[in-house]
């Protein structure tokens, strides 16, 4: 079967420039749409000239700019944006190129997180989830066939710090548990979201579906990260419980944006947003179960590499 010719948006992110490699690994004709500033960017160049080198089409082009857009939408089957959360809403132009242009086969929108339809925090969350809903309602009105792919936090988010707010590193001292303990977050390495991103494109039943990414050695509590960081500097951590109703005191009481860290954390490890609920029953596809011989970077061998 002749493969999905692949537009990448925002190729040189992080996801954008795995979901480009990835791409091309998979023998997708891919194709990065990339703002002419980009090119000239000494911070960007050496990642154009890498994409360019490895078989990635670069075309100019810019997601304020619809006389730039409905050229390279016209020349694939699949459209891909990993703009930053922040930034969302930038896709209503790109949703009505899509549309115009009928051609296009899949759209992959911007959401890369927890799913904005399951979270519970919209009274604190700044909008950060009610934008992504909002292009979610936008693409399923304009018939527009899609996947969306929730895959919770990037390893690089939170678990660096061993969901400590406003740490880079994990404590080997002391560390705050929020909640209980006992409610599970997932993780998993952009690298790896790439990959299961780009099998699901093509697949027919990720069509007009939500594609989880729950596996198993990538959900994991705070306790039993704690636990398991514990096991690997072979040392007891003094544990301080912050309730649900302090931390969102601290939510409160902390301007914006310094208090979206413990928005997050709140939201995957007090009200379980992440997990919470049923993939099947809620009208979702497990992407770990469509996809079993990927294998993902495991919490486990993601905090070996901060030991």
């Amino acid at each position: 079967m002749e493969k999905s010719r692949i537009l990448i948006i925002g190729a040189t992110g992080r996801l954008g420039y795995y979901l480009a490699e990835v791409s091309l690994q998979f023998s997708h004709p891919t194709f990065a749409l990339i703002r002419d500033s980009a090119f000239s960017d000494p911070n960007k160049s050496h990642k154009l000239q890498s994409l360019r080198n490895a078989g990635v089409t670069l075309l100019k082009g810019s997601l304020e700019d619809e006389s730039s857009l409905l050229e390279p939408v016209k020349l694939v089957d699949v459209v891909i944006c990993t703009v930053p959360s922040k930034d969302a809403l930038s896709q209503n132009l790109l949703i009505h190129i899509i549309k115009q242009a009928g051609s296009i086969k899949r759209f992959v929108p911007a959401e890369f997180g927890s799913d904005p339809d399951k979270t519970r925090v919209n009274d604190i969350d700044h909008n950060f989830y009610s934008q992504k809903a909002e292009i979610r309602r936008l693409v399923e009105a304009q018939g527009i066939p899609y996947t969306l792919i929730s895959c919770n936090f990037y390893t690089r988010v939170l678990l660096p710090s061993l969901v400590q707010p406003g740490r880079t590193t994990p404590p080997r001292d002391r560390v705050t548990v929020f909640g209980n303990g006992d409610t599970k977050g997932v993780f998993v390495d952009e690298k790896d979201v790439a990959a299961f991103t780009i099998r699901a494109v093509d697949d027919p039943r990720t069509l007009n579906k939500v594609v989880y990414l729950r596996p198993p050695g990538n959900v994991c509590s705070m306790n039993e990260l704690v636990e398991l960081w514990e096991t690997k500097i072979g040392k007891k951590l003094e544990k301080t419980l912050v309730s649900e109703h302090e931390l969102l005191v601290r939510i409160k009481e902390t301007p914006y944006p310094d208090n979206m860290e413990m928005v997050f954390i709140y939201s995957a490890f007090v009200k379980g947003d992440q997990t919470y609920f049923d993939i099947e029953s809620s009208g979702g596809v497990d992407g770990t179960k469509l996809y079993p011989e990927l294998k993902c970077t495991t919490i486990s061998e993601y905090l070996d590499t901060l030991v």
